[in-house]
């Protein structure tokens, strides 16, 4: 009995020990040449905390199996780091610019039949914070822009400049991306995502004497709205052919949503390049450190988590498995001299905020 049991950890060690080897690939295969190093790369952090648990257990029986797992995960340490923090670094706000970020999910406007929605709590919190620069994802208006934008901005202190890039869906409603920024405003841009309700926005803002530009991005997500339910709930359904087909259907969903966003982080990356201003580049990806649309997005920039973080980084609290998707990344003219995730519940997304100041 003892070894049938041996044998059966064995088996699932190799097994979760591979597929945290293949997650490792996601950063490197672009989804559009070949997609399944990325789904792996999705569940990077909870095929790191099975593989740690096996690791725990085989140094409990006194074997040197724990080697395999323990081997598997420092060949992958470095994306440790992009998710988890553990020295707190010292704060210094002073002569620093305060950046926010937060996808606001509509405002929870879908979200009830009763017709409450968050934007008042989400306004409120953003004037408590008296952020320099905020910037917005799934942004929700009722009514005329014209009319609104106003009201949005005397809300929040009348004290910012605007940039919207809010899309139409009828009966007088809009959604889309926005940066508020209490300094000067010179030029709007925007990044188009042909056959995609993603948006991607650069603002370049006059911060003294010194041009900078902010790139806001929602980039494409997997639209599994009408999957709402748990993974939980999806494999205890009792109803086996059902399972298989929301199943199938789930992947289709994830691989479309991968291959989309490597699309698109390209094109924002491309834009990236020729900018010239130093850049701020934040907003919801969709996608994890563990990711080729992060890596590639990241490269040549500094991530605000990884640099003055602490703690986990995970950022996403919906109804799936809770992960980091949400990012502020610069460049090195700037310092980053404080980051944190702030645990507000008034969305699926918790806002995060990053102090910067010139290195000049």
């Amino acid at each position: 009995m003892r070894k049938i049991l041996y044998k059966i950890l064995l088996a699932v060690n190799a097994v979760f020990a591979f597929s945290l080897l293949l997650s490792y690939l996601a950063v490197s295969i672009s989804p559009v040449d070949f997609a399944l190093p990325a789904f792996f790369g999705l569940s990077y952090p909870y095929l790191l905390l099975i593989n740690i648990i096996l690791v725990i257990i085989w140094a409990m029986l006194l074997r040197f199996e724990a080697l395999i797992s323990v081997v598997v995960i420092a060949i992958g340490f470095n994306h440790f780091s992009n998710y988890i923090k553990l020295t707190k670094p010292s704060e210094n706000k002073s002569d620093t610019f305060k950046l926010l970020s937060y996808n606001v999910r509509l405002f929870n406007f879908f979200e009830n039949n009763r017709g409450i929605t968050s934007e008042r709590k989400v306004i409120a919190f953003i004037k408590a914070q008296k952020p320099d620069i905020v910037c917005l994802q799934e942004f929700f208006m009722t009514g005329y822009p014209a009319v609104e934008e106003p009201l949005m901005l005397e809300a929040l202190g009348g004290k910012y400049y605007s940039h919207m890039k809010l899309i139409g869906s009828g009966k007088g409603r809009y959604y889309g991306i926005v940066t508020f920024s209490k300094f000067p405003i010179i030029r709007k841009g925007e990044i188009v995502h042909p056959g995609s309700s993603s948006l991607s926005i650069f603002t370049d803002v006059l911060i003294k004497n010194d041009t900078f530009r902010i790139y806001n991005n929602h980039l494409q997500s997997f639209r599994l709205h009408r999957m709402e339910r748990s993974f939980i709930e999806e494999l205890t359904v009792s109803d086996d052919k059902q399972t298989i087909n929301e199943v199938k259907s789930l992947s289709v969903s994830l691989k479309k949503g991968f291959i989309k966003r490597a699309q698109q982080a390209q094109k924002v990356k491309d834009n990236i390049n020729s900018s010239p201003f130093p850049v701020i580049v934040v907003g919801d990806f969709n996608d994890t450190p563990v990711s080729y649309v992060y890596t590639k997005i990241r490269k040549g920039l500094n991530d605000s988590f990884v640099n003055s973080g602490y703690g986990a980084g995970f950022t996403y609290i919906g109804n799936y498995p809770r992960n980091r998707i949400d990012y502020i990344l610069y460049n090195s003219t700037l310092v980053n001299s404080y980051f944190e995730i702030i645990k507000v519940k008034y969305s699926d997304h918790y806002p995060i905020i990053a102090y910067f100041k010139n290195k000049n």
